[in-house]
């Protein structure tokens, strides 16, 4: 027979092997929501095959249905080996064997480590595969929300979209059709329709494989076990009371429940989710597990069941199986009716006649039409193994960017795609919440890391998708604020002057035997303000200088004490109001000294009086009064014969200047 036979039922084409692959044998499996995998073994008339020459190639089966019609199974070449070597001479032709997977396999090959932002799960996976030139039709019914950010660490590209879309609930299969297969993406059973030329299969449990009769052969139809109740409990740090109230939690529940006991299987989430997102999971949670009730599975020769279609059996002896269903997976051996005797029969060797085994065979499971197929999550979210970290990012210009949660962006040293040229891209990245030593309603400990500084990066759980700022750490770019060893004995608070730098404030600590010290530094004003008492000891001396001026204002009474001497020296004016009484008690000579005028003015009386004597002196003249005399000497002496005496001017002191109140801590707030 050749290899132009009119008379073969299926035929296979790659382009670059041209019409020299003629089919023999196929074993496959397909599955809804996973990848499926055909090997091939292909005859040629041509040793010259090189598999460099078909891999990534399209691969087209064409198997031709006894109706009308043919069903096609395309793919790529993964992989492609010759067997055996063609012999002319023996009329033996050349054995090839290659694998076809579908094109979305290619994901498999890559691995990213990247983040996604504001992006639905539905367009995420649009994204990725869009990379790949996939045929994709997405035919999700359901509403997803925009996620904030989504991370790809460290895991291939199809694990990533695998984990997102057994996450969500959503599932794919393909279509063959036309030399190409499109990878059909839904999350609901509406989008089913019956297999073309197969929407009914006739059930024969008397059927011998071996025959051209298309029929159900084999039929198993029965329950597992399985979780009655899905729990998921939400926690989402805008809502943390809800969250710890067990507000946020949702339940969904199977309709039929098989056992007496309801068992329940809980599920915690948190990080990027919103109020309600629960409800959904929880959803897909049952669902996975009803999926998983029904256990069915059959035998088949007919050539059209495919994972993703449906069928209704007809003809079983119990008539409750005679009901509409989805395939769900399916196992194939598929062999040619024609190149198996003529390739057998020219060798010497005929132990290995395979006309016996069945043209068309197929086992499959399914599910019935009406119950939602989710498929189960066994693809694992990656763990981080540990800290890391990364560098503060924000708008070009700016030193400090955050949220009303303290919250800052951040870029990983892994991120493989280089950060957007532009500033409002560059901030499409996830906010990052910062740990601090203590965090109360409205009290705590609180340092927001700037822009350009590393930072130690942690993840609740291991979760790429959670990560939570730690602390920073220095680098040749940010150094310590003072060179090191040298000055290994100093701790400190150091802060930075934003925008621009040049200043600073700090809280400094020298723990140098014998020159310990506690430095305070404002690089503009100090506030203190304090409710109560104010302690202060000193055990040395105490300076204080002030440039401009000082207020003090006293509501209460101020007591001063000092042992030693008090010296002050005030090259201005000094001006005292004392609204009362004024008393001064020297212990031994009071001096005043006035460089012009001495004013003493009293409202009533002036007393002045002395143990010993008193001495008036003005110019040349004075008077002395004695104890035992009053001498009085002036040239001349006038008594009651003119003269006038001298008005006291009185005090007019300056009133003091009210000090400003301190910062009560809101002053600079907005």
């Amino acid at each position: 027979m050749t290899t132009q036979d009119p008379l073969r039922h299926i035929t296979v084409s790659c382009a670059p092997a041209g019409s020299d692959l003629l089919f023999l044998r196929l074993t496959g499996h397909e599955e809804l929501g996973r990848l499926s995998e055909f090997h091939l073994d292909l005859l040629s008339t041509s040793n010259d095959l090189k598999p460099g020459d078909l891999l990534g190639q399209d691969m087209s089966i064409a198997v031709s249905l006894p109706s009308d019609g043919e069903r096609q199974i395309n793919g790529i070449v993964t992989a492609f080996r010759i067997v055996a070597p063609g012999d002319r001479t023996r009329n033996r032709m050349a054995r090839y064997e290659a694998v076809v997977r579908p094109r979305l396999w290619l994901l498999t090959r890559a691995s990213h480590s990247r983040f996604f932002h504001e992006m639905t799960v539905p367009d995420i996976i649009a994204k990725v595969l869009q990379d790949y030139d996939i045929d994709m039709s997405n035919k999700c019914s359901a509403t997803y929300p925009s996620i904030e950010h989504c991370a790809q660490y460290r895991e291939t590209d199809f694990a990533f979209v695998s984990r997102l879309m057994e996450h969500e609930g959503i599932y794919y299969y393909f279509e063959h059709k036309s030399g190409k297969h499109t990878l059909v993406m839904t999350d609901s059973a509406d989008v089913h329709a019956s297999i073309d030329h197969y929407a009914t299969i006739a059930y024969d449990g008397w059927y011998e494989p071996g025959y051209e009769k298309e029929c159900v052969y084999q039929w198993s139809s029965g329950a597992e076990l399985q979780t009655g109740k899905y729990e998921v409990n939400e926690y989402d740090f805008e809502k943390p009371s809800s969250s710890n109230q067990q507000g946020l939690l949702s339940r969904a529940t199977r309709p039929k429940v098989y056992d007496p006991p309801v068992y329940t299987m809980q599920e915690h989430l948190s990080g990027h989710i919103q109020s309600g997102d629960g409800d959904r999971y929880a959803k897909v949670g049952v669902e996975i597990r009803q999926a998983r009730n029904d256990s069915i599975s059959g035998r088949s020769s007919a050539r059209g069941v495919w994972p993703g279609g449906l069928f209704k059996l007809q003809g079983h002896a119990c008539d409750a199986q005679n009901h509409d269903y989805l395939v769900v997976s399916a196992e194939y051996e598929v062999n040619s009716d024609t190149y198996v005797s003529t390739y057998n029969d020219n060798r010497d060797d005929k132990r290995d006649d395979k006309r016996a085994l069945p043209f068309f065979d197929c086992r499959f499971t399914a599910l019935r039409k009406e119950n939602q197929f989710r498929a189960e999550r066994i693809t694992q979210r990656p763990i981080v193994a540990g800290p890391q970290t990364a560098m503060v990012v924000g708008p070009d210009g700016d030193e400090i960017l955050t949220d009303k949660y303290g919250r800052i962006k951040v870029q990983f040293h892994w991120e493989q795609f280089a950060p957007p040229a532009d500033a409002a891209a560059r901030m499409k990245r996830c906010w990052v919440r910062v740990s601090h030593d203590w965090a109360g309603k409205r009290w705590g400990t609180f340092f927001i890391p700037r822009i350009g500084q590393e930072v130690l990066v942690d993840f609740i759980e291991g979760d790429p998708d959670l990560p939570l700022v730690t602390g920073c750490v220095y680098n040749a770019n940010t150094m310590p604020p003072y060179d090191l060893p040298a000055n290994a004995a100093l701790s400190t608070l150091k802060s930075n002057s934003t925008k621009g730098g040049g200043g600073f404030n700090e809280m400094r600590f020298d723990d140098t035997k014998g020159s310990e010290q506690l430095f305070f530094h404002a690089e503009k004003d100090h506030e203190t303000w304090i409710k109560n008492d104010m302690l202060t000891n000193v055990g040395n001396d105490r300076h204080l200088k002030v440039t401009g001026n000082e207020f003090i204002a006293v509501t209460g009474a101020r007591h001063d004490s000092v042992t030693g001497d008090r010296n002050a020296n005030v090259q201005g004016n000094d001006s005292l109001n004392v609204s009362q009484k004024l008393q001064e008690k020297v212990g031994m000579d009071y001096a005043i000294d006035a460089g012009m005028n001495i004013h003493i003015k009293a409202g009533m009386n002036v007393v002045i009086e002395a143990g010993v004597s008193i001495t008036l002196k003005a110019g040349g003249a004075l008077v002395v009064v004695g104890p035992a005399s009053v001498a009085v000497s002036g040239t001349p002496i006038l008594l009651n014969s003119g003269g006038s005496a001298g008005a006291g001017s009185g005090s007019s002191p300056t009133a003091p200047t009210d000090p400003k109140d301190a910062d009560d801590g809101t002053k600079k707030l907005k």
